[in-house]
């Protein structure tokens, strides 16, 4: 025979109330794509929950300060995250200074009970988490990339074309030299006729003076400039 749990309780667990979730919560594609932040402030709502209060469960930071939360920018954002999905909603909006707002969580039935904004009551949807399959978790503060700027465009490694330069370095090939240092046939071959000419002008030029072949001779044979053969003596 089962043991009769309205009787002697539940041994298995530690005493004291708990919070009941159900699987298809935890299960959901909706509650799969929610950050860290929005999974942990949903058992905090879950926790306030009691038996008839579900419509003014609290968000506020005096609240949840005490149970370890510290920054009000996290608790806004998972709060919106999870209003997104269709987690909780908002049955009555706080007003300042000291009025929080109220909350319920939709996988339960709405309580009924006074202070409800107007029109509340009718818009609540119990499982609206279930219609948010497809859902797309918050991206948070948008925050400064980290990859590098491009920054100022930088010159191509490419050299650009330009202007054309000409080259200095010396050519693997001898050079053929400066032609006019060579002399060429034609002055070969008259060198000998001007030499010839210059001797009988000298030769005319000495006669006329009254010298002799022998000495003309003499003076060409010492002469480097004039080259000429010893005089032939014709026999009397």
């Amino acid at each position: 025979m089962g043991r009769d749990y309205r009787k002697k309780g539940d041994a298995g667990r530690d005493g004291g109330g708990f919070a009941a979730i159900p699987w298809a919560v935890f299960d959901s594609p909706a509650y799969a794509r929610l950050g860290h932040p929005a999974k942990a402030l949903l058992l905090e709502f879950a926790r306030q929950f009691v038996r008839d209060n579900n419509g003014k469960l609290l968000c506020s930071m005096a609240h949840l300060r005490p149970r370890g939360w510290k920054s009000a920018d996290v608790v806004h954002r998972a709060k919106s995250e999870l209003l997104a999905a269709g987690f909780i909603f908002e049955t009555c909006k706080g007003q300042r200074p000291n009025r929080a707002s109220w909350y319920a969580i939709t996988w339960r039935a709405l309580d009924r009970n006074h202070g409800y904004d107007h029109g509340a009551v009718e818009s609540f949807e119990r499982g609206a988490y279930r219609k948010n399959a497809s859902l797309i978790p918050s991206p948070g503060i948008e925050v400064t990339p980290i990859v590098p700027s491009p920054g100022i465009e930088k010159a191509s490694p490419i050299p650009s074309p330009g202007a054309m330069k000409a080259t200095f370095a010396p050519s693997s090939i001898p050079s053929p030299g400066n032609h006019l240092e060579k002399p060429s046939v034609g002055a070969q071959v008259t060198a000998p006729t001007a030499q010839q000419t210059a001797h009988e002008t000298l030769a005319r030029l000495w006669q006329a003076i009254g010298g002799n072949h022998a000495k003309l001779w003499h003076l060409s044979a010492n002469g480097p400039a004039i080259g000429v053969s010893a005089p032939m003596h014709c026999a009397a």
